[in-house]
């Protein structure tokens, strides 16, 4: 069977994103004089109870940013990832350790880290690519697609 394939192509779109991320980690680098990875942040918060009022706004903006835009689109758009609520389970779970064993999110490694040159931070985003792509293609064998 020939799967129909979309793609999703939206170079001005993500231009204006990568901008909007870049930005945003320049800008709280230089309030905080600390680095934005999300689990960093997530664990200081909630795991360390470290009180400071930038890691409560940083999450805070989370939570905001989606109703900002559903206000000026008027849509968040239809995203379907599973129905399975052990596999959203397994995959959180497995989410959270990695982070912690990589000492660090996507967000930290692959925006702050590579950004700093930091030779640990490349080795981890290409291993969660890495890992994403080997996903996929074990997930597709088996007639489950994307």
């Amino acid at each position: 069977m020939v799967s129909k394939l979309v793609y999703n192509f939206t170079p001005f779109n993500s231009l204006i994103g990568g901008c909007i991320i870049g930005a945003s980690i320049v800008i709280y680098f230089y309030t905080t004089g600390r680095l934005a990875g999300i689990s960093g942040i997530l664990a200081n918060s909630v795991i360390n109870k470290v009180n400071r009022s930038s890691n409560f706004f940083f999450l805070l903006g989370l939570v905001i940013g989606p109703l900002i835009y559903l206000f000026f689109t008027k849509s968040l758009g239809v995203i379907k990832i599973t129905d399975s609520l052990m596999l959203i389970i397994l995959g959180g779970f497995l989410v959270g350790l990695g982070t912690r064993m990589s000492g660090g999110c996507t967000s930290g490694h692959g925006i702050c880290g590579i950004s700093r040159i930091s030779f640990r931070s490349f080795i981890a985003t290409i291993t969660f690519i890495l890992a994403g792509i080997i996903t996929v293609f074990i997930l597709q064998q088996f007639g489950v697609h994307l």
